[in-house]
């Protein structure tokens, strides 16, 4: 099938290139705009405790007023606050509020600290139902604005914070990190395909393809969010860009180095790239599908973040396929050679190369190789015993410097770490009755009694008086570890019991978001990752014909995951003192590390299979496979390695550490599991590897094995002795 589909490219390139960009000219024109959000509580299904509190208050309480932000105001010179002080603070409000900044219901200046260190002014703002309006963060920025002229002539300084005021940071920010990783994304790979291949043209090969068909899989994946009401995380553009140069990178790689090793055999540019199609297309296609099934199992996430986020990966993996097996062919068969100009290396194959004796220490000794690597895997894993989830993904991806965290920190000196984001409680009648006062009263007594509460406000009653509402500030930041354990283990527990006969209770508010996050992604685990790995192992098995490989193939990637996890732990909490890794990192990583890491795992095991199938045995085929699929694989990791290593580039603590992560888990993938770990154990496991479907039998039977070279002789020699 690649064989003919390989004739048919060669044979028509000028048509394909013409459908590409007549196609990409079609969807970018007709696609709606990709949007994001960084609402969690948006991501959650309904059936949970935060999602039908946040429905109480709508219903009940339709007009209770939004904290959209808090202005936080201190002396200039660090004193106490004076009453003079409170009085700048009242009219600095009351200016404001008189200013009419659209979607600003509300500047209302709140009591002094007790240390008399700080006081708040509450900014109310209607309730966001729309993710993609940023009404609010306009009116924040109209605030700012506005405020540093109010305090010209006081003793005041102030800032704003809150959760406008962090997600106009956060904008600001990612419109930043946007631009650093795609420049970076691109510097990196021109800079490391010069250095491999020594050939501008190949530089600009990937830039150039990729940059068509970016845009278009961007189209597509905002076409389907719309079409089936999707929702996208805000990291999606960012990891978009890193997927579509660093995975079409990547398979751009796999075909330019067998097309180059079929010229050293002497093949002419046109057969030579029908044999590279021939040789990598089922290779490519395979590595593909398992990056998408594993991507498509996201879909099974109970997140709508994480449901949106596996579609759009596969749709980009899926558009840079059809690239790789069709666009890319068709473009390097009408350049032939000229594609390695100025450099000649295409015309002779390196002796002596770091894989090339890699190869050869493999074949010689398979079983030192396979416990080292595993070894050296199982060592890192264990650094994932102290992992810990942080659910903040807008206060602990800003960097500290921003308005919103400085003034986050300055309200923390006078108030309950809980004062932005308060929790809600809403006590409800069954029945249709009343809540009376006293049964409000002693609800209220029972709440300000849990430890880990600050401070309960008196109950608001709705107009129907069948709910009442409580305004708890917890005495830990609402996404600490500590907030999370109150509102768990305590506050939940303390309101379900303290309801009154014929009454329910329900906590809601972003910490409460945030444990029901936590116990969504507790189940995600349980049903997402075995998913993808049977899906993985199947596609291995029909590929392999095997239900041996698949297994250790498997284990290789869980072992490469255990160490990716291990080593982020190690470097972001232990030695970076951060409170924990995104929450949802562990899913990420996973799918990444398992799905990319089984792209090299299936390149490396196809090279064993071709290798097995000239007539060499397990050990010469393993040594010879690490000489000719090494450098492929080496080179496929460092770039794609790199364009993730650009998302440290942001400046934002989540992106460094998704970025970190999936740098190392590819480095991980290319150099330890597919060079080394793949190779050696099935070196060791031999022709059982393949059964039943023994599809390292030579075809067309008989025949004699291929003459080996200086490496593989000394590999092979070095076997026979044992």
């Amino acid at each position: 099938m690649f064989s003919g589909l390989g004739r048919f490219v060669v044979r028509r390139p000028w048509w394909i290139i013409l459908a590409w960009v007549v196609v990409a000219g079609a969807v970018i024109s007709l696609a709606p705009k990709l949007t994001s959000s960084s609402d969690e509580a948006s991501f959650l299904p309904d059936h949970y405790e935060s999602i039908r509190a946040a429905d109480v208050q709508e219903k009940d309480f339709p007009k209770q007023r939004n904290i959209g932000a808090i202005i936080v105001f201190e002396r200039s010179d660090g004193e106490k606050l004076t009453a003079a002080d409170s009085a700048d603070v009242g009219r600095i409000s009351k200016d404001l509020q008189a200013k009419r900044i659209p979607d600003v219901q509300a500047v209302v200046p709140g009591e002094v600290s007790p240390n008399k260190l700080v006081q708040t002014s509450v900014v109310a703002m209607p309730k966001i139902t729309n993710p993609e309006d940023t009404s609010q963060q306009d009116a924040v920025e109209q605030l700012r604005s506005d405020l540093g002229p109010e305090l010209k002539g006081t003793d005041l300084s102030a800032g704003i914070t809150g959760s406008a005021a962090q997600a106009l940071d956060e904008s600001d920010a990612s419109e930043r990190a946007g631009l650093l990783v795609g420049v970076g994304t691109i510097v990196i790979i021109i800079a490391l395909l010069l250095v491999i291949f020594r050939s501008p043209i190949i530089a600009l090969l990937p830039v150039v393809l990729i940059g068509l068909i970016s845009p278009m899989a961007t189209g597509l994946i905002a076409s389907a969010n719309k079409a089936f009401d999707m929702k996208a995380d805000s990291s999606i553009q960012e990891l978009l860009t890193v997927v579509l140069f660093g995975v079409g990178t990547d398979y751009i790689l796999f075909l330019l180095f067998r097309y180059r090793e079929a010229l050293r055999a002497g093949e002419d540019p046109k057969s030579g790239m029908v044999h590279a199609v021939e040789r990598v297309g089922e290779a490519i296609t395979s590595a593909a599908g398992a990056v998408i099934v594993a991507f498509a199992a996201l879909t099974l996430s109970s997140l709508g973040m994480l449901r949106s986020m596996g579609p759009a990966l596969a749709i980009a993996v899926f558009v840079t396929l059809l690239a790789g097996l069709t666009l890319v062919p068709a473009v390097v068969s009408l350049l032939g050679t000229r594609v390695f100009w100025p450099s000649k290396s295409w015309q002779r194959e390196p002796h002596g190369t770091g894989f090339a004796r890699l190869g050869t220490s493999i074949a010689r000794r398979p079983a030192v190789w396979a416990i080292v690597s595993a070894v050296f895997m199982g060592a890192l894993t264990l650094g994932a015993l102290g992992y810990k989830a942080n659910f903040d993904l807008a206060g602990s991806s800003l960097p500290k410097d921003k308005e919103s965290m400085v003034a986050m920190a300055n309200l923390e000196r006078g108030f309950p770490a809980g004062t932005t984001d308060p929790t809600s409680v809403y006590l409800s009648s069954s029945d249709d009755g009343p809540v009376t006062e006293r049964q409000a009263a002693a609800f209220r007594e029972r709440l300000a009694d849990v430890r880990g509460v600050g401070e309960v406000a008196a109950p608001r009653l709705s107009p129907d008086r069948t709910t009442a509402s409580y305004s708890v500030v917890l005495s830990d930041p609402p996404a600490s570890d500590r907030a999370l354990s109150t509102v768990k283990d305590r506050l939940r527990p303390a309101a379900h019991e303290a309801a009154p006969d014929g009454s329910r209770a329900l906590v809601g508010g972003m910490t409460a978001v945030y444990v029901d996050i936590n116990k969504a992604v507790d189940r995600d685990y349980s049903v997402v990752f075995p998913v993808a790995a049977i899906a993985i192992m199947l596609i291995l098995g029909l590929l392999l014909r095997s239900l041996v490989a698949p297994w250790y193939l498997m284990l290789s990637v869980a072992l490469g995951f255990g160490a990716t996890l291990g080593a982020t732990s190690l470097i972001f909490q232990q030695l970076g003192n951060q409170p924990g890794l995104m929450f949802m990192l562990p899913v990420i990583m996973y799918l990444f590390v398992v799905a990319l890491g089984t792209d090299y795992n299936i390149l490396m095991v196809s090279r064993l299979r071709e290798e097995a199938r000239e007539g060499r045995a397990p050990h010469d085929a393993a040594g010879t496979a690490v000489r000719h699929s090494g450098p492929t694989i080496g080179s496929a990791g460092v770039i794609l390695a790199g364009t993730f290593a650009t998302l440290m580039l942001a400046g934002n603590s989540t992106l460094s550490q998704m970025g970190f992560s999936l740098s190392f888990g590819i480095v991980i993938a290319a150099f330890i599991m597919a060079t080394v770990f793949t190779p050696a154990l099935t070196a060791l496991i031999g022709h059982a590897a393949w059964w039943p479907g023994h599809g390292d039998e030579k075809r067309n039977g008989g025949g004699t094995p291929p003459p080996p070279d200086v490496d593989d002789k000394r590999a092979g020699d070095a076997t026979r002795t044992r």
